[in-house]
């Protein structure tokens, strides 16, 4: 090919890279005699190899570098025409053409956009709206040039929420165009005796879908607008495979109390398809926790930690020796790894401060096993022991409201927001995808962790076998049952305070299966630095699989990004599309097969023998 010049020649290759779906840069160039450019190569970004110093970094970071091969190299000839002469296309990487626009080489600010957002600026108007009104006026965020990090967006606002007049009407006729558009839709609202809006509830298809592969844990909270909206934000919040908040519904309330919330679960639920949550967390609000043993009987129930921490100062102030009783306190909660050293420590404790009278504690000391760890680790939480969540998802969408928004305007910024949400998932999925951590050890363990995790989580897992180091195996014992116990002291650095902590490790060598006393594994679902030193001790070298879990796994189909998000302007994918004509097919021969027992029959075997085919086809892959 021939080219008039070297900028030709650079636009055609990244138009072939957007398709493909990779990044391209230019690698070197060279000058003639005469000074003129004559030689000039062209790669994949992904070409070449960090070097980093000898022994590896403690916290590297990540880096999409792969060696890759692939390039075009030309040279000018005496006529002034670029001519390529060398090509290679294959790479040693997954490409993807739905995340070309991510790419650094296809992001750019136009001088219009960098124009608006400098008047903008100078006229007061907060930076996230004016990347929303680019995104609007492009129609959509698969069409702009830039992402929200390029225009350095960060905006926090006091927001209130209002009632409006007609709002209830207004949220009907949302409700069914929203239907319409997608069966999945959900939506219901109470209404007084005097047909008055009482409370509201909705959730979106790709939300229910989330719900099958991150509503084991959810946060719900309502307290941080309480004092602030006249309608209190309840949503319901879990954690997705990258540790980002992703919503799983929610609803405006008239009040907090346990009818109310008797309501709202019961709607949940059914939105849900009757599938309750493993766990919950909640602050200690007492119409709350009525609710959830109504509704959520089997559901394991915990309260907000860092509710009840905070209120030390306030219950305790009047103590002389207030700073030790607070750090007694910390120290039993946090630091206390078996039931037997809390028990025992908190009857120390009420004799030391001479606290056996006061009430707080008693219902504290009550309800234990509603909030201090050691009673809650043994079960699966994700990681969470508050509503923190809850309220940084609150906080997000108050970025999307003002004083005077309607109940209508708050659903139609809610449709932003969620679209902002959806659209941070897509490029952690992305950064996945197009980069990797490099392992901070030459253990092997490790390499299986960095091929199949999210980035944000392979890096919780390397900071395990990193603290290896701190580690020291000082006993081992061997019962009856083919189980070895390990005691391993770990050198414990927290704020600059060190001290000395053991902890209890049990191996069943044959099955290759791990109890450790800090039960990590069990709480985070994040194998624990202890584990690791047994492992490496019985010269085990590759991970256990049931240590490696599909929760935290990038590279898995999961159904809720199968669900176009039928808000305008929301990006479909190919694959989302595909998804929605299948749908919509599978939809018109299920209503013509459904009123004659013969062809259900014969459709359903069908379908059964198409996906045991297609899953033995992609099981072979």
């Amino acid at each position: 090919m021939m080219f008039n010049d070297e900028k030709e020649m650079l636009e055609f290759y990244k138009r072939y890279a957007y398709v493909v779906g990779f990044p391209v840069r230019k690698r070197n160039s060279k000058k003639g005699d005469d000074g003129v450019m004559r030689y000039v190569t062209f790669t994949c970004s992904r070409e070449g190899r960090r070097n980093y110093a000898t022994g590896g970094s403690l916290k590297p970071q990540p880096t999409s570098q792969t060696d890759c091969k692939a390039r075009i190299s030309a040279s000018l000839d005496n006529l002034g025409v670029w001519r390529i002469n060398k090509v290679y296309l294959d790479h040693n990487h997954k490409t993807s053409p739905s995340q070309s626009r991510l790419y650094r080489c296809n992001r750019i600010l136009s001088a219009s956009v960098k124009r608006k957002l400098q008047v903008n600026d100078m006229a007061g108007i907060p930076l996230h709206k004016s990347y929303n009104s680019a995104v609007v006026e492009a129609g959509g965020y698969e069409n702009t040039t830039f992402v929200e990090r390029d225009c350095r967006n960060y905006v926090d606002q006091e927001r209130r929420l209002r009632l409006g007049e007609g709002d209830a009407i207004a949220l009907q006729a949302y409700s069914s165009k929203m239907q319409a558009r997608c069966s999945g839709f959900f939506f219901s609202m109470d209404l007084d005796g005097e047909s008055r809006l009482k409370n509201v509830f909705w959730e979106d298809n790709r939300c229910r879908q989330a719900y099958k592969e991150f509503g084991d844990v959810v946060t719900f909270d309502t307290t941080y607008i309480t004092n602030k909206y006249d309608m209190p934000f309840a949503p319901f919040v879990g954690v997705n495979h990258h540790g980002q908040n992703t919503l799983l519904g929610c609803g405006l309330l008239s009040n907090e109390e346990t009818g109310t919330f008797v309501g709202l679960f019961r709607t949940w639920l059914e939105c849900m398809h009757g599938e309750a949550p493993r766990g919950i967390i909640t602050n200690q609000d007492r119409a709350m926790q009525n609710a959830i043993e109504i509704i959520f009987s089997k559901t394991k129930h915990r309260w907000c930690l860092w509710h009840i921490m905070k209120k030390l100062p306030e219950k305790f102030g009047y103590l002389s020796q207030k700073s030790s009783n607070f750090a007694a306190i910390h120290g039993l909660v946090y630091d206390s790894d078996i039931v037997d050293e809390f028990e025992e420590g908190w009857r120390s404790m009420l004799d030391t401060y001479d606290l056996h009278d006061n009430d707080w504690l008693s219902r504290l000391y009550e309800n234990r096993n509603r909030w201090v760890p050691c009673y809650l680790k043994t079960t699966f939480w994700a990681g969470m022991s508050t509503t923190q969540r809850s309220k940084s998802m609150n906080a997000f969408f108050d970025g999307y409201m003002h004083s005077k928004t309607s109940l209508k305007q708050f659903v139609e910024q809610y449709e932003r927001g969620l679209r902002s949400k959806v659209e941070k998932e897509f490029q952690a999925d992305f950064r996945s995808f197009s980069q990797m951590v490099p392992c901070a050890t030459a253990f092997q363990m490790e390499k299986q962790f960095q091929a199949v995790y999210t980035i944000p989580k392979f890096k919780e897992v390397q900071q395990e076998f990193i603290g290896k180091v701190y580690c020291d195996i000082v006993s081992e014992n061997t019962n009856d049952h083919f189980w070895t116990t390990y005691d391993v002291r770990e050198h414990v650095v927290y704020q600059e305070h060190r001290k000395k902590k053991t902890f209890h490790v049990s191996l069943q060598r044959e099955s290759c299966e791990l109890i450790c006393s800090c039960r990590q594994f069990e709480f985070r679902g994040i194998i624990c630095r202890h584990a690791i030193a047994i492992l490496i001790r019985n010269d085990i070298t590759t991970m256990p699989d049931r240590y490696i879990l599909k929760r935290w796994m990038r590279d898995v189909s999961r159904a809720h990004t199968r669900v176009a998000v039928n808000y305008d302007g929301l990006m479909s994918t190919p694959e989302q599309l595909r998804y929605d004509d299948m749908c919509r097919a599978f939809s018109e021969v299920a209503d013509l097969a459904a009123n004659d027992d013969g062809w259900t029959r014969s459709i359903m075997d069908w379908i059964k023998s198409q996906a045991s085919d297609l899953r033995m086809s992609i099981s072979s892959i």
